[in-house]
């Protein structure tokens, strides 16, 4: 639907863009280039709606929750062109890409749709908007909108990380973004039904990526993709994780770390490498999504419950202070009472830092969605809260040992009630982890500087700390 504001000759130096992004930290890089594709066309970010006269909402579109929140999100938005400033409002991402005809049915609201192998052409298709814009106030409609740029193509999922310069919305950490797609077929994931199968960006654009941000300011990069561990099986028949790894911690990075390892990936020579540089964090995160060898072979999960402890075990023998993160999911179909209680018992038996829990969500036109003996919400929703109090009740154990301990924290901001500082030590993830507030009694302290802390307080996920002096 175009705005009924009167058509104007519009340059891109006129136009401000505010990019709204949801998901994952995967996403967040899509958000970070798109906003360089068009701050390289001339167009202006800015980080209010209300200053937009474009607002591009990024998408998730891997659970139904996330759905939904997308949704709330494009109708919120939407305000802004009936009250504010906003000409147009763009969907883009993964619920762009894999429900592109509902969007354009049901939320007449939204001008353009752009899927996931189009995040390069972003500032074209707001050049596009405005001369249909300035066509229609011309000689009536032209073109029938939306626009819809969603035709998958996987050889164009990496043009936009090519393009312009990326304008971070972090600070002092930042993502590398190792691969688009994905080509392990997991039952219950849409991702490569979205995004295609993996394929990997060259070792040498990853390394000059990595510099630029480290002239930018970071001071700890984490890698991403769907599946980290599998970075470079598409290009080289190798993993090449071990050998990007060993590149990157020559420089000087203060923390370096990984996040989506599948199971099988961690292989000894990863291991190996972590252990022997001293800017990758020992901090593994493995979601291994159960731990039933019934469920886990329905799920085509590549492991098995012994091979996974086997994993555990090997890296905690490589690296004894190592941090382990995992996600686990309960109510997929067929989970019976002894599958959830294989489940439980192993979480009790590993003590994982950090965890996260998703209920089973039938995705449309994934296996799993189709698959029999679909477990209950409600036994779902009681098995999903057994397992966060089961996590709990590992986390005051795990608490009790971190008590009087000093580590490195990194001060990244200030809370908002001015009296602690926000920061994470090296087991703590940005966005995914939990925070440490920081107290300085003996002097301010700068933010994006390390210091050491002494943990004084520890509730169930956030901890509390007063610097060394």
């Amino acid at each position: 639907m175009t705005s009924n504001k009167p058509a104007a000759a519009v340059d891109s130096t006129s136009i401000t863009v505010a990019l709204i992004t949801l998901g994952c930290s995967k996403n967040l890089v899509d958000a970070e280039y798109m906003s360089g594709v068009m701050a390289a066309d001339g167009m202006t970010i800015v980080s209010q709606p209300q200053d937009a006269s474009v607002i591009v909402v990024n998408t998730c579109g891997f659970i139904d929750s996330a759905k939904k929140e997308a949704i709330a999100t494009i109708l919120d938005m939407a305000d802004y062109k009936q009250d504010g400033n906003c000409n147009f409002l763009i969907v883009t991402g993964c619920m762009a890409q894999r429900y592109a005809a509902d969007i354009a049915q049901s939320l007449p609201e939204v001008d353009a749709i752009i899927g996931t192998s189009h995040y390069n052409d972003i500032a074209k298709a707001i050049r596009r908007l405005y001369t249909e814009q300035n066509a229609t106030a011309r000689s009536g409609p032209r073109q029938q909108l939306p626009l819809s740029w969603t035709d998958f193509d996987p050889d164009h999922t990496l043009e936009h990380l090519h393009a312009g310069s990326r304008k971070l919305s972090t600070h002092y950490y930042a993502y590398l973004k190792l691969a688009e797609g994905c080509s392990n077929h997991c039952t219950f994931c849409a991702i490569p039904a979205i995004r295609g199968p993996q394929r990997s960006r060259p070792l040498d654009e990853l390394l000059t990526e990595a510099a630029t941000l480290l002239r930018e300011g970071v001071s700890e990069l984490i890698l991403i993709a769907q599946d980290t561990t599998a970075y470079g099986l598409d290009l080289t028949g190798r993993r090449d994780l071990p050998a990007l790894l060993r590149q990157l911690s020559a420089l000087p990075f203060q923390r370096i770390r990984f996040l989506y390892a599948y199971p099988d990936g961690v292989t000894p020579e990863l291991l190996e490498v972590m252990a022997a540089a001293p800017n990758i964090l020992p901090y593994l995160d493995l979601p291994i999504q159960h731990a039933s060898d019934s469920i886990l072979k329905r799920m085509a999960r590549k492991d098995n419950a012994a091979q996974l402890r086997a994993v555990l075990d090997q890296a905690r023998a490589v690296m004894p202070d190592i941090c382990l993160r995992t996600t686990v999911m309960v109510g997929f179909p067929g989970e019976t009472e002894q599958d959830f209680r294989c489940l439980l018992d192993f979480l009790k038996a590993q003590k994982f830092d950090h965890l996260g829990c998703f209920i089973f969500s039938p995705e449309e036109g994934t296996v799993a969605s189709r698959l029999p003996e679909q477990v209950s919400a409600e036994t779902a929703q009681a098995r999903y809260n057994q397992v966060m109090e089961t996590q709990q009740q590992i986390l005051q154990d795990l608490n009790s040992q971190r008590l009087n301990q000093v580590y490195t924290v990194l001060v990244e901001s200030v809370s908002t009630d001015g009296v602690f500082y926000l920061g994470r030590c090296d087991w703590q993830a940005p966005e995914v982890d939990s925070l440490t507030h920081v107290l300085a009694e003996a002097q301010p302290l700068e933010i994006g500087q390390y210091y050491p802390v002494r943990i004084i307080e520890a509730d169930h996920y956030d901890y509390t700390g007063v610097v060394e002096s």
